[in-house]
């Protein structure tokens, strides 16, 4: 069984198409409004964003994408600042590299390379 879609309630639908196009990879499909928008990444997996004005996600809520390398987690933390974005700065945290980011969207993206394997 493969994920198929994750459906995510954001306070802003255009800003965070744009950090997930320009950070993460992602690519518009057609349905895109001003309200929602669907975006698919390279492994075929669809992320679909709703317009909610009041989102509050639990404090532990994030979606997390890994990197094959340190350098690779550190280029993405490097271009998000140069982009005008305020990651926390990456660490060591229980056998990973990682770094944090609250997404205009009102939801935490964390960036990860582990060093060595956990599960």
């Amino acid at each position: 069984m493969n994920l198929n879609h994750v459906n995510l309630a954001v306070t802003d639908v255009g800003a965070t198409v744009a950090l997930l196009e320009t950070y993460f990879g992602f690519r518009r499909t057609r349905l895109v409004t001003g309200d929602m928008a669907f975006l698919r990444d390279d492994s075929g997996a669809l992320l679909s964003l709703f317009q909610e004005d009041d989102v509050i996600y639990p404090p532990m809520f994030h979606i997390g994408f890994t990197r094959n390398t340190v350098e690779e987690v550190d280029e993405v933390y490097r271009r998000l600042v140069e982009g005008g974005f305020h990651p926390q700065a990456p660490r060591e945290d229980h056998g990973r590299w990682t770094f944090y980011l609250m997404t205009p969207g009102g939801f935490t993206v964390e960036v990860q390379k582990f060093h060595r394997e956990l599960l």
